[in-house]
């Protein structure tokens, strides 16, 4: 029988490939439970008032953590069942805020692909996470170690 849902392996992967995820609705109490789970009691998440008053933007303003943390749930889903081994490093950039009720989704294109030993390979791509009005509210550049295809 066959599995649905399995991942990319980094020899079906060709340079400048683009690919786009499904969305994600980020709800407020996704935002209330990743600040309880890890802690992350800064005010701008956890007091209101003080956001009326003091905050830059206006809203409920998710932590970029959570965003990203989303980001890469939306990718396992989609291209790392059973083929992604190893995240190895990145560079992350926040652009701008996203909101409870913005709707993320990630954007990705392949930038390098290194075959190694046993059948893996070195994968990086370039990663913008986009809400629904088209702005980049993060992007990053992950190098993952990936599963070949048996040949």
């Amino acid at each position: 029988m066959r599995t649905v849902g399995l991942g990319l392996h980094w020899n079906d992967l060709s340079l400048g490939e683009r690919f786009k995820t499904v969305g994600r609705t980020v709800t407020e109490p996704d935002i209330v439970n990743f600040i309880g789970c890890t802690g992350m009691l800064e005010v701008l998440f956890t007091d209101l008032e003080y956001l009326k008053e003091h905050a830059p933007m206006k809203g409920r303003v998710a932590p970029a953590a959570l965003v990203y943390s989303f980001a890469e749930g939306l990718l396992v889903q989609s291209t790392m069942q059973h083929t992604g081994l190893a995240f190895l490093k990145m560079e992350l950039n926040v652009k701008g805020p996203t909101f409870a009720g913005d709707t993320i989704h990630v954007e990705c294109e392949v930038t390098e692909i290194k075959p190694t030993r046993n059948n893996r390979g070195l994968v990086r791509t370039f990663n913008r996470i986009v809400n629904q009005r088209g702005e980049a509210v993060i992007t990053y550049n992950p190098l993952r170690m990936m599963a070949g295809r048996d040949q």
